[in-house]
């Protein structure tokens, strides 16, 4: 095709292949400008442009509205690069950083999915907020404190436009989307009154927020109209100090548990490994406190160490050291040795494998009864895997059951 301008986004997730492209693209094509835009380039934009001089600028923050003016530079509708904020890019040798740009407008961001068909057999994620209240100490979305809204009779539109065309799943990324109970109420509402049975939209919730008329409404709707994904982290009350977090863990216990009551809800808990002043047995008793739950989903995370964050700044202090290359992710910290986290691994495995499949749920209850921690089971069970080499194959329902 041979474009004269390349723009990529840069996330956890590809940005390897990102800094491998743009390197060996510039050789056959050393015409073409190259920008950068996303999480991975926005906080440090200025030394990706010293490493990388294939690269002609770096949009930095949000991208919309950015990568709109300069379309209208590159189609000359623009005089210079200087009038655009929120851009570092080279002029004459040297990199030039103008000033950051204003938040925006959530709503003016355009609706991306008229062409559904081409969204055919893929999840829709949506965004119906932008940053968030909260400051965990881990988290990108901390940086940006201006909680904005989309407007609701723009997001009522949107989300007919999903039911109507009878998307499978709609996943909302707003990073809590409850934290402002008018605008919860408001979506949640309208997708009762409006659900026609095809259509499965998941939140990501902080469920000590959850008031007693919000629980009550999710108690009223159709199963498998909406799922929740509570992320807890730890229960350890220094550890959550630590990280910035507010959450009241028997709160939590409540609503999750009042949630169950009428199982019309699949809910997902989370926690994260290799957080501060959390070792091997603080996170054993986290990860009882949240089994005890039985969530439908128990995801075990490991800590990922993100440019700009506060725990990337506090590093030194925590004696955290992370892999280089993304994710990032923890390789042992001041708390938790290595070979900890190996351990913890394996059993990451063994609930995957054994608990969220839900393909054991008569067998593991039984089990449960010899353990005053599950968590030991998990730990056992990793442990036989790793001694009789099992970890190293895939294994149908079957051998699973037969190791088990």
């Amino acid at each position: 095709k041979k474009p004269d301008i390349l723009c990529l986004s840069c996330y956890l997730w590809n940005i390897l292949y990102v800094e491998q492209l743009i390197t060996e693209i510039h050789k056959v094509l050393p015409k073409m400008q190259i920008w950068l835009g996303g999480p991975e380039v926005s906080y440090n934009a200025v030394s990706v442009m010293e490493q990388y001089p294939q690269v002609t600028g770096v949009m930095c923050g949000e991208g919309e509205e950015t990568f709109l003016e300069l379309m209208e530079y590159w189609n000359q509708e623009r005089e210079s690069l200087d009038t655009i904020k929120g851009i570092v890019y080279r002029e004459n040798g040297t990199c030039r950083q103008n000033p950051p740009r204003p938040v925006m407008d959530l709503s003016k961001v355009p609706f991306v999915y008229d062409h559904i068909e081409d969204f055919q057999n893929k999840i829709i994620y949506y965004e119906s907020s932008r940053g968030c209240p909260f400051s965990c100490s881990y988290c990108l979305s901390s940086i940006d404190k201006c909680l904005r809204f989309r407007n609701l009779e723009l997001v009522k539109k949107e989300l007919q436009f999903f039911i109507d065309h009878e998307v499978p799943q709609v996943k909302f990324v707003d990073r809590t989307f409850n934290c402002k109970h008018s605008h919860s109420m408001a979506i949640w509402t309208y997708l009762k009154e409006h659900d026609r049975g095809k259509t499965n939209f998941h939140f990501e919730v902080a469920a000590d927020l959850l008031n007693e008329e919000e629980m009550e409404l999710i108690a009223s709707m159709r199963p498998g109209l909406i799922q929740l994904e509570i992320g807890i982290q730890s229960t350890n009350p220094e550890t959550i100090t630590e990280i910035r977090r507010k959450m009241n863990f028997e709160e939590v216990k409540r609503i999750v548990k009042r949630v169950q009551e009428k199982g019309n809800v699949h809910q997902h808990l989370d926690l994260i490994a290799g957080l501060p002043y959390e070792d091997y047995d603080s996170f054993r008793r986290s990860f009882a406190d949240v089994y005890a739950l039985r969530p439908q989903q128990l995801q075990l995370g490991f800590l990922k160490v993100l440019c700009g964050s506060f725990m990337y700044e506090h590093t030194e202090e925590y004696d955290c050291h992370y892999q280089e290359r993304e994710p990032y992710e923890v390789l042992y910290t001041k708390w938790l040795p290595y070979d900890d986290v190996l351990k913890l691994k394996d059993v990451e495995e063994m609930v995957e494998v054994y608990y969220n499949s839900g393909q054991f749920v008569h067998t593991l209850p039984m089990i449960e009864r010899l353990y005053e921690n599950p968590f030991d089971f998990f730990q056992e069970l990793g442990d036989f895997y790793r001694a009789k080499g099992y970890s190293e194959a895939a294994h149908n329902r079957i051998q699973r059951y037969e190791i088990l």
